[in-house]
Order: C-alpha cells, then sequence, then structure tokens
C-alpha cells in the first residue's frame, strides 16, 4: 500500500529495465525510491507470459556482451544478476543465421576473428573488407564512452555529427562492392528495425559488437532479470507496486513538481521524478503546456520504429528440434525491404527463434517468430484497449485478422520446414497494439523512437527536461535493447549520483 503522506525522493513512473535499473542505481545509493506500474507485470519487454504451460518472451530473445569483462556483463555483476540467471550460450560458430528464400545460409560466428574467418570462407575474395568492417565497428564503439564503462566524457559521441550522420547502409556499400556480402553484413537489421534510408551506422555497430562479444538466451524467459532486480530493490528499501498508471501531475508555483496522481485517484509525492515511459507520453502525463513548444514538436514529431506481429508456437512434447541459434529469413530482394511491403508480399522476411528452457536441451517448446508490422494495419481497433488490468475484446474481426496473418506466416515457414504444422500443439499471437497496451507507446514500436543518420540531433533525447525534477531514462535516450537501456539508466543518474565513483563501482564488481 502506497504511503501517500510520504515524500520519496525518487518516484519512477514505469518499471521497465531502465526504471528498475534507476531504482537499483538509486536505492544502492541510499535514496529512498518507488517505481510505479500500469501493468500486472513489472519488466516492460522483460514481461512474460505462458499457454499451454509454455513461458513465451514478449520482447527479449537473446542478449549480447556477456562475455567475461564484457559490458553487460560487468553491469549484471553491478546488480547482482550474473549468477542468478540461467544462461545459454548460443553456437559459438554461428549464433545468428542469415537465410535466404533458395535455401543459401551464412552465420555470425562469435568473437571477431571466429566471424572473420567464417565469412572469409564464404566470401574468400572479401577477407580484407571483412576486416575492414570488424574494425570499423571497433572504433566506432570506442567512440561512446559509457558503452566502455569509461566516463571520462559520458557525451563526447553527441559532439561528433560526422559520426552519427553515417548511415549504415550508405557505408557498408563504401567497404565492399560485393552486394551479397552486403546483404550478410546488414543481415541482422530487425535487431533495430533497420531502414536504407535513415539508420545510422553507429545504431549498427553497437549493436552488432554487442552480440559478437558474447551471445545468451535467458533460460525459461526473460523476467527472470526484473524478478531478480525487484528483488534486490526491495531488499534495499524500495518500493514497487504494480497495477498504478499515472495519469498526471501536481506542481508547486516553482514549477517543480510535487506529486504524480494515479488513475485511481491516488497521489505520490516526490522530490524528484523518472519517466521511464515514452517521452511523448511523458509530455501527455505531464502536460504539455510545461514543456516548450519547440520541445514539444520535436518529441512528438520524431518517427518511431516500425511494430510487428509475433506469432509463437507451442509445440508437441519432443517434436522440433532445439535450434541453439536465430535464423533471419529474407524471401524479398533486399534485407533492408522487409519493412517496405504490401498485403500480397508480406511478409517479406522474418525472425525465428526457438526459446531456452531448462526442462529440455534437445527439443524445443515453442518457437517465436517476429515480422514487422506497420501500426496502421491495427488501426480499425485502435480505440480498443486490452490488458490483464484492463480487459476489453476486440471483437471477431480483429480475431480473424489474426487468424489470417498467423496462416500467411505459417504457410512461409513451410518452405524451410515442411512438416512444421504437424508438430504444433497451438498457435498465439500479438499485434502492434498489444505491444501499445503492454509497453505503452502510441504506435507499438518495436524499438522506440527511429534514430536517423540524416537528422541526429533531432532524433537525440537529453536525460534532462525543462521541469528541474524530472528526468528521462529508458530505451529512447541511448539506445534500445538490454544494453542500451542499461546505459542509458546509468547515463540518467549520472545527474544525482558521482559518475566516477558509480562506475567504478560497476568496473570493480
Amino acid at each position: 500500500m502506497i504511503t501517500q503522506d510520504k515524500e520519496y525522493d525518487f518516484v519512477i513512473i514505469g518499471s521497465g529495465l531502465g526504471g528498475l535499473a534507476c531504482a537499483f542505481i538509486l536505492a544502492s545509493e541510499g535514496y529512498s525510491i518507488v517505481v510505479l506500474e500500469k501493468n500486472h507485470q513489472i519488466g516492460g519487454n522483460l514481461q512474460v507470459f505462458s499457454r499451454d504451460k509454455c513461458v513465451l518472451d514478449t520482447g527479449v530473445h537473446y542478449i549480447g556482451s556477456l562475455n567475461k569483462g564484457e559490458n553487460l556483463n560487468q553491469f549484471f555483476k553491478y546488480f547482482g544478476l550474473l549468477d542468478k540467471l540461467k544462461l545459454k550460450r548460443l553456437d559459438e560458430d554461428g549464433f545468428d543465421v542469415i537465410r535466404f528464400r533458395d535455401g543459401t545460409e551464412y552465420k555470425y560466428a562469435q568473437g571477431y576473428d571466429k566471424f572473420i574467418e567464417t565469412l572469409s570462407i564464404a566470401f574468400p575474395e572479401e577477407r580484407n573488407a571483412i576486416i575492414n568492417y570488424c574494425n570499423k565497428i571497433k572504433e566506432t564503439c570506442s567512440c561512446f564512452h559509457v558503452y566502455n564503462l569509461d566516463v571520462s566524457d559520458n557525451n563526447h559521441h553527441l559532439n561528433n555529427l560526422d559520426l552519427l550522420s553515417i548511415n549504415a547502409f550508405d557505408y557498408i556499400a563504401t567497404i565492399t562492392k560485393n552486394e551479397l556480402l552486403q546483404q550478410v553484413l546488414a543481415g541482422t537489421n530487425g535487431l533495430y528495425a533497420g531502414t536504407k534510408e535513415t539508420t545510422p551506422w553507429y545504431v549498427h555497430a553497437l549493436i552488432i559488437n554487442s552480440y559478437l562479444t558474447g551471445a545468451y538466451r535467458l533460460k525459461d524467459g526473460s523476467s527472470q532479470i526484473s524478478i531478480q532486480m525487484s528483488k534486490s530493490i526491495r531488499a534495499m528499501g524500495g518500493e514497487i507496486y504494480k497495477r498504478k498508471e499515472v495519469v498526471g501531475a501536481s506542481y508547486y508555483d516553482t514549477g517543480l513538481i510535487k506529486e504524480v496522481i494515479l488513475k485511481s485517484g491516488e497521489k505520490v509525492k516526490g522530490k524528484n521524478f523518472i519517466s521511464n515511459v515514452h517521452p511523448s507520453i511523458t509530455i501527455d502525463i505531464f502536460g504539455e503546456n510545461r514543456f516548450l513548444k519547440a520541445y514539444s514538436r520535436r518529441i512528438k514529431g520524431i518517427k518511431d520504429t516500425s511494430s510487428s506481429f509475433i506469432v509463437h508456437l507451442v509445440f508437441k512434447e519432443n517434436s522440433f528440434k532445439y535450434l541453439n541459434y536465430n535464423v533471419y529469413q529474407y524471401n524479398g530482394n533486399s534485407v533492408w525491404d522487409g519493412i517496405d511491403y504490401n498485403k500480397d508480399n508480406w511478409p517479406k522476411s522474418y525472425f525465428l527463434c526457438t526459446p531456452a528452457n531448462s526442462k529440455n536441451e534437445e527439443f524445443a517448446e515453442s518457437m517465436s517468430i517476429m515480422i514487422y508490422m506497420d501500426s496502421k494495419e491495427t488501426e480499425k481497433w485502435a480505440k480498443t484497449h486490452n490488458t490483464i488490468v484492463n480487459k476489453s475484446e476486440r471483437g471477431n474481426s480483429y480475431e480473424a485478422f489474426k487468424r489470417e496473418k498467423e496462416e500467411k506466416v505459417l504457410s512461409v515457414l513451410e518452405e524451410q520446414y515442411p512438416d512444421i504444422r504437424t508438430k504444433i500443439k497451438s498457435v498465439h499471437s500479438s499485434t502492434p497494439l498489444t505491444f501499445r497496451d503492454y509497453i505503452g507507446d502510441k504506435s507499438g514500436a518495436l524499438y522506440g523512437i527511429e534514430r536517423d543518420s540524416n537528422n541526429a540531433i533531432k532524433t537525440s533525447i537529453n536525460t534532462r527536461t525543462k521541469i528541474k525534477n524530472l528526468s528521462l531514462t529508458g530505451q529512447n535516450i541511448v539506445l534500445h535493447g538490454v544494453l542500451g537501456v542499461t546505459i542509458g539508466a546509468f547515463v540518467t543518474c549520472f545527474n544525482f549520483v558521482d559518475k566516477n565513483k558509480l562506475m567504478n563501482k560497476v568496473k570493480n564488481s
């Protein structure tokens, strides 16, 4: 029960990884904190759900940078997570497989040396190009200091407009003239909803580097991260409340926030407030009149990344072999064009994985298939909202829409797995509306805002806001994904904690 007359040092809105990471950092520094979550489950994209006694992930399917000494490995040690997580290391010789419609496959091996050797076998005349590609990734990553656990100048990269403005597609084309190799090097762009015209090179580099330095799955679901972190936060005196939706705020005459107002009518007082909600939604919650008009226009004008349609297959027992790698399947002319589709050629591409489980190493319990989907496809039902907290049926037409899309996905899957239907126990799916309702942005975006190499400054969002006691965190601050959100949480907390002492604690964990 929230004590309404208590004033917390920090009130954190949203219990996604960014909110939980901020809560852990600040609680460990002795601050009183409370986390307010609108849903019945904490964790944001770390949430899971169960169908036919099978745990299914909603957003996190694998994570990187977990080799000894790598950045996420150190962050997880700091959070006290590393020894508590059930991890499954993906295949050394090919944790990601880029596959084309004709059946040809190209593997991403773990570690730069293996990555170079494996691709050089497939492209023997392009070895130098592959080496140059890897060197450029390393060089780019070195410019992002917090990514390298360095806080000598944590905003150094923001001063390098030339770097932020390099386009990923264009840069890869300068490395090699071999168009097939270009496709393979960009073949995991589903990790950031890549678009040919806008995706910056630095986004590609930071993400590819993270997976080359330790790619793992979380056995039995990604919610173990949020569960373990919440236990640690509560052990340090922090408070976490579910089903507490923040809908507004009241202010002092000075312009500082006094308290947030919940949908239930409850009020929660604080000295400082951190929003882990999409910046556009944050503006709506705290009042657009409290922000500069130019800021509100810019934030609300930033395009979000594409949303997705995800199909979850639950398999009959011991029917489908577990795949200790991910598949990026491309059936179109380019790995960049899966996002641009029409009704007749959808799906042009998909991401596929079989989640790891601790009960059976040989056979998969389930399969998740993620396909781009424009949120406009579900506009017909946009006024409906359906979560466990706020139950509402979308109607028969919505269910028919889902069944039609599921059937198209299964038909495409049969091209690579001809007998897959005989192995399926049940089929479940989620649409952009599912992500919108549970994650809390307006379009169900896969990865928050779309970074734009043509306008890098416009798509950069500071942790501080005009409201002096309101800060931002989450996937829109630095980068999306478990690593990007974790780094963003530290950047947010540098406003309140000595950054050198804090990063030393991370490095010495």
